[in-house]
């Protein structure tokens, strides 16, 4: 009988790409990793307030970076991410407050369908180039992922309801007290991996077998994706 699985917990808003890519990566390996991912609709704009953090977008050496990385990271790892072509708008007029809270309806009430639900949404912003913000855009997405027109219309209408707009709130409240901060994110001494994505970033991420008694995983601030290319076996990682 092999180890239990470890618990790594997701924080995650489809307003940012590289949410995105972690999922992905962490969706596509978790069995290989023997890791229970465990998938938190939060919300991003909430992050951003509790940081002080300015969103790259903002900074145009920063956008300009971004828009490279993550153009070359989603054809390293086959993710289909193209940006929106009025950016700006997109994700400072729109954001996805709505999206997230029909997300967090999904894992109280059908949590199986979460991940097909989320990455539904991913696609249409970051692949697409479609609203993720109007009852139908969001019903479309989670009729893709399998969900009835009953189901989804059922869970759409309750995204204004105080215990939805409360659970969001304390999830991303708890993404906030794990001290996301451009820096890595290590959970106490127990099993428990935590992973926090911020629109700003690289992806860095230690493989369990990799890990030490005390894990980590981070989702940070300049992109040191190179570094970790060479140093970490990420590139072996992937692989398997």
């Amino acid at each position: 009988m092999g180890p239990l699985p470890r618990t790594l917990e997701l924080f995650y808003d489809v307003l940012s790409p590289y949410s995105w890519l972690a999922f992905e990566v962490l969706c596509r390996y978790k069995n290989i990793w023997n890791v229970s991912l465990q998938l938190r609709p939060t919300l991003i704009a909430g992050i951003m307030k509790d940081s002080g953090n300015q969103p790259p977008a903002l900074l145009p050496r920063k956008a300009l970076y971004v828009k490279n990385d993550v153009r070359l990271l989603g054809q390293h790892l086959q993710v289909p991410i193209r940006l929106p072509k009025d950016f700006f708008f997109v994700i400072f007029e729109k954001g996805s407050l709505t999206a997230m809270r029909f997300l967090t309806v999904v894992k109280l009430e059908h949590p199986e369908l979460l991940e097909k639900v989320s990455r539904e949404l991913w696609m249409r912003i970051w692949s697409r180039d479609e609203d993720i913000t109007e009852p139908q855009s969001i019903l479309a997405a989670a009729e893709k992922a399998g969900m009835s027109t009953g189901q989804a219309r059922e869970l759409l209408e309750r995204v204004s309801t105080p215990q939805v707009k409360n659970q969001l709130k304390e999830t991303t409240e708890a993404a906030c007290k794990y001290g996301p901060n451009n820096h890595l994110l290590h959970h106490p001494p127990s099993c428990t991996v935590t992973a926090f994505s911020r629109p700003l970033g690289c992806l860095s991420l230690w493989p369990t077998w990799m890990m030490k008694p005390t894990c980590c995983l981070a989702l940070t601030g300049w992109s040191c994706w190179h570094t970790f290319w060479e140093r970490s076996g990420w590139a072996r990682c992937l692989q398997l």
